[in-house]
């Protein structure tokens, strides 16, 4: 008989456009990810983080889930979610309070990071994550920890991510329909960060560019801080769609041919007059017959549609410098990009993303795992494993955020234990 998952065991469960996937582990004391079970399944009735088919998502959740249990010999009871979407927002806010007895205390600072906080939001958006970023006492700027300092007035600067209250209401029905509690919701681009990303990293500037099936999400940090975070509603899928609109086929046939013989560069002269030379057959619709292109062909449809999607980036990344600078804010990305995600296993997406950003890239797989690597040890097991992570360094005994606000709490009033669970974690973080 399968044992009930033990408390100190967390589950990570992400619903993608193209996969489900849950992964069973425990965060062991020198922080390594221990991963004990791992379950995938085709995503079906989901498209760019949006339910299409309730019916379908439970299904491919229940598949996840059993695979993992299977694996892990145990009984999944409750798990930490990612979500996603072009319907997540972020903003940079600031809070002031006045420094009532000449020094900074821990108060004080739980009600800067509230103030930051309660800025109103579009409507329909609820709160998510609520990430400080730094800290000022009067004229003194970039300060880490703030207690004990002494002045008059003290500034906490944070990033403030929300999501569409609709999509996940949704997002979580599928997952109760399985049978599961939701302990966390995570941004899925933030997971990703914990699985990926390095202090040095995120001191020396850096952007991540999880590149999913439905979308990329991006974030940025400078000077050890989330500066931005946004998702672009282009992914791989889009990619395959081009691909199947291109040579006339099926989008089923398209994702082979674009994983066997795509690239996101084009070939070199050194190898342009052979892959000109191999044949690809490529099966037509509707009963047509098959046509045939060269690897060359198809390297130039795949590596222009890579290319105009990290262009977009790039795009993002140069209006944010600027926003950066105006405020004085370091800005460089002296660290440069990490791709993670199942995109980043094109062949010469790294060359691909180097040439457009002209900036060091590296592909993101995860660190600091042990356990079933051999599972896991892919960019595509980035946001599952960081959910781990962040579920480990985030522990809440209080009920998630967003659960209080679907059953009725008011937002401000609902974050308050959570400003107050960030303010004490001020010292360890910096």
């Amino acid at each position: 008989m399968a044992k009930m998952v033990e408390s100190k065991t967390i589950v990570g469960l992400e619903v993608g456009t193209s996969k489900v996937v849950a992964v069973v582990g425990e965060v062991l004391p020198d922080g390594v990810v221990n991963v004990m079970g791992v379950g995938s399944s085709p995503s079906k009735g989901i498209d760019k983080g949006n339910i299409t088919d309730l019916s379908a998502v439970v299904n491919s959740i229940q598949r996840a889930i059993e695979n993992a249990e299977s694996i892990a010999d145990c009984q999944i009871m409750s798990v930490t979610l990612a979500i996603t979407g072009e319907h997540i927002h972020s903003i940079n806010e600031s809070g002031f309070v006045p420094i009532a007895g000449g020094e900074v205390t821990q108060d004080e600072i739980d009600s800067a990071m509230y103030t930051a906080s309660s800025v109103k939001l579009p409507e329909g958006l609820n709160l998510l994550h609520v990430i400080p970023q730094e800290f000022a006492v009067d004229k003194q700027q970039n300060i880490k920890s703030p207690l004990g300092l002494q002045g008059v007035r003290l500034k906490a600067q944070a990033h403030l991510i929300g999501c569409h209250q609709s999509w996940l209401n949704n997002l979580q029905k599928a997952v109760e329909s399985c049978g599961l509690k939701v302990d966390q919701v995570v941004f899925s681009g933030l997971a990703s960060t914990y699985s990926v990303l390095t202090e040095d990293e995120k001191d020396l500037g850096v952007c991540m560019i999880d590149f999913g099936g439905g979308s990329m999400d991006i974030m940025v940090y400078t000077n050890g801080a989330l500066r931005y975070s946004k998702v672009v509603p282009y992914g791989g899928n889009d990619i395959t769609d081009f691909v199947a609109q291109s040579l006339t086929t099926s989008r089923n046939e398209a994702e082979s041919i674009k994983i066997n013989y795509g690239s996101a560069v084009n070939p070199s002269e050194e190898f342009a007059e052979h892959f000109a030379k191999k044949k690809v057959e490529v099966a037509g619709l509707g009963g047509t017959s098959p046509r045939t292109f060269t690897k060359k062909q198809i390297m130039e449809v795949t590596s222009k549609c890579y290319a105009d999607l990290l262009r977009v980036v790039q795009q993002e990344l140069v209006n944010l410098r600027k926003e950066l600078a105006t405020k004085g804010i370091k800005h460089d990305l002296i660290a440069g990009i990490v791709l993670t995600g199942g995109g980043a296993q094109m062949e010469g997406i790294a060359k691909c993303a180097t040439e457009i950003f002209e900036s060091h890239v590296r592909i993101g797989s995860p660190l600091n795992i042990t356990g079933l690597t051999d599972y896991v040890n892919k960019p595509q097991y980035a946001t599952v494993l960081g959910l781990l992570q962040y579920s480990h360094h985030n522990d809440e005994e209080s009920t998630p955020l967003l659960t209080q606000v679907a059953n009725g709490e008011g937002v401000l009033g609902s974050i308050w234990g959570k400003i107050k669970k960030i303010g004490n974690k001020v010292r360890s973080e910096f």
